[in-house]
C-alpha cells in the first residue's frame, strides 16, 4: 500500500508566527517498510532482481530501521536477507532486541562483527571477504544510501509539493535529503537536520546533488546518533498528544523539535509555508523505550 498524505499541523506558536506547517506522512506507506526506507530499497531491489541475485546483504546497528525494512522488503520480494550487525556482544542477546527479533522473524540471518570490523564496511577487501563467507549477494550500504536510493527518494516530492517555500527532512546518511534536493524546485529552500554529530554529511550529500538550494541545520542532534534527552522525549509525547502524529526519537522527533524551535527564534519569515517529511522509523520506539527505562527517563508513547 502506498499512501502519502500532507497533514497540516496547528500549534499555537505557528499561528502566532504566521507559519504554515504541513507533514508529509511517508511513515504511512507501509507498517514496516515505511518512509525513506521504502524509497531507498525500491530501486535497489529491482536492480538485485535484474542481476539475478537471490540474496540481499546490508549493514546496521542494533535498532536499525534499515535492517528491519530490508528484512521485510526482502521477504516480500522473495529474496534472502543477511544483516551485518555492529556489536559482537549481541550474538547471545539479539532475541531480547525488538528490531533484530522482528527482522529474524522475516527470515533475515545475522553476521555479528566488532565495532572495529564495522568501520571497514565500505572497504572493498572486507566486502569481498563477506561475499566469500556468505556467497553471492547484492550489497546495500548502511542506511541504504547509494545512487539508486537517491533516485527513489527523489520520488518523495511530487508536483503538488512545489508550492511549499521550505522543505525539511531529517538526515542520517544523506540519501533521503539528496533525493529531495534533486526533486525540489530551485525556488524552494531545502533544510536538512542531521541526526549525527560532525560535518562529514555535506560532503556525502554533494556526491549526489547538482542543486545548491539547501543547507544543513546542525544544532538538533541532541548529542549524536540515537542520543535522546528527557526534553526530546517530552516534546515527542506532547507533539503526539496535540497533533496525533507519532514521531521517532532518532530522526523525526529531532526534526520537528528543530523546526518548532526555529519558528520560535523567528528563523522563518511570516507567511512561510513549510513541508516536513515524516520519514518513518517508528519501529525503533520499542527498542528506545528499553534504553530509556534503564536510564530512568520518561518513556515514549506508543
Amino acid at each position: 500500500m502506498l499512501q502519502v498524505l500532507n497533514q497540516e499541523i496547528n500549534l499555537s506558536i505557528l499561528t502566532d508566527k504566521q507559519i504554515s506547517l504541513f507533514i508529509k506522512r511517508e511513515d504511512q506507506i507501509h507498517p514496516f517498510i515505511s518512509g525513506n526506507k521504502y524509497r531507498k530499497l525500491k530501486y535497489n531491489i529491482l536492480e538485485a532482481q535484474h542481476r539475478g541475485e537471490t540474496t540481499l546483504l546490508t549493514f546496521g546497528g542494533a535498532y536499525s530501521n534499515h535492517i528491519a525494512a530490508t528484512a521485510y522488503a526482502g521477504k516480500i520480494a522473495g529474496l534472502k536477507t543477511i544483516g551485518v550487525i555492529r556489536g559482537e556482544e549481541l550474538v547471545d542477546q539479539w532475541r531480547q532486541n525488538p528490531t533484530l527479533r522482528m527482522a529474524s522473524e522475516q527470515g533475515m540471518e545475522f553476521q555479528f562483527i566488532t565495532r572495529n570490523q564495522y568501520r571497514d564496511k565500505t572497504d572493498d577487501a572486507f566486502l569481498e571477504k563477506l561475499k566469500e563467507a556468505v556467497g553471492p549477494c547484492y550489497i546495500i550500504p548502511e542506511g541504504g544510501t547509494n545512487a539508486l536510493a537517491v533516485k527513489g527518494c527523489a520520488e518523495i516530492l511530487t508536483s503538488s509539493d512545489m508550492d511549499f517555500d521550505v522543505v525539511c527532512s531529517s538526515a542520517g546518511t544523506g540519501g533521503t535529503l539528496a533525493g529531495i534536493i534533486e526533486a525540489s524546485d530551485p525556488s524552494q529552500k531545502i533544510l536538512g537536520f542531521p541526526a549525527l554529530k560532525g560535518d562529514f554529511l555535506k560532503k556525502d550529500i554533494c556526491k549526489f546533488v547538482t542543486k545548491e538550494n539547501w543547507e544543513l541545520i546542525t544544532d538538533y542532534h541532541f548529542g549524536g546518533y540515537a542520543k535522546v534527552t528527557e526534553s526530546l522525549v517530552n516534546f515527542i509525547n506532547n507533539f503526539k498528544d496535540k497533533t496525533g502524529v507519532p514521531l521517532d526519537p532518532v530522526y523525526t522527533g529531532k526534526l520537528l523539535y528543530g523546526i518548532i524551535d526555529l519558528v520560535q527564534r523567528d528563523y522563518f519569515s511570516p507567511g512561510t509555508k513549510i513541508l516536513a517529511i515524516h520519514s518513518g522509523g517508528l519501529q525503533g520506539i520499542e527498542g528506545m523505550n528499553l534504553v530509556l527505562k534503564k536510564k530512568n527517563l520518561p518513556l515514549l508513547k506508543v
